[in-house]
């Protein structure tokens, strides 16, 4: 398998990957009552630094971050934006890996960001080298927004093992919990 991943996998991949218990993923997110507790929550689920996850809600054909929320207010993300992850994955509806993102040419405005995180715990590098990303679709199949899960590192090696299709399987689980929350819902 290739370092860009996606997760249409047929029946037989995916019945080999171990069971994931949806249920216990979907109690820890659904409690969450805001973007922050969310994403808290999903860092702990992917074993990644909160400033390693982005969330953001679908409004007038705009991406939108929910979270970090210093990247709120660094603007949105066109629908038809031609090479920013999230907005092909919002259009696409479809979940994807890279775990040579370096490597993917996409709009990288917002890993140039200070986050609150990162000043929080010293100095972190920014540069993305692994992401995994997926729509958040409620039930009458509406692109709600976009959940997107990293590793930053100076390397490859020490942005962290690399994602796997178990990994891609367990983020579209997420998001179908995430689409029930009353935050991805508002407009």
């Amino acid at each position: 398998m290739g370092d860009n991943q996606s997760s249409g996998w047929s029946r037989s991949a995916a019945a080999a990957a171990p069971a994931i218990d949806r249920r216990a993923l979907e109690n820890q997110i659904g409690k969450a009552g805001d973007p922050e507790q969310c994403c808290t929550e999903l860092s702990r689920i992917f074993g990644v630094r909160p400033d390693e996850i982005g969330l953001l809600r679908l409004e007038n054909g705009l991406l939108r971050f929910l979270f970090p929320r210093e990247l709120a207010s660094g603007g949105a993300i066109p629908l038809s934006h031609p090479t920013a992850v999230a907005a092909q994955t919002a259009v696409a509806r479809k979940a994807v890996l890279f775990n040579t993102f370096t490597k993917v040419k996409h709009a990288n405005i917002f890993e140039s960001i200070k986050l609150h995180v990162e000043e929080d715990e010293g100095f972190r590098p920014a540069t993305i080298h692994k992401l995994m990303s997926a729509p958040v679709v409620d039930k009458a199949e509406k692109v709600l927004g976009v959940l997107q899960i990293c590793r930053k590192g100076f390397d490859p090696a020490s942005a962290g093992p690399d994602f796997t299709i178990q990994d891609l399987q367990k983020l579209e689980f997420v998001t179908k919990a995430i689409a029930q929350l009353g935050f991805m819902c508002q407009e």
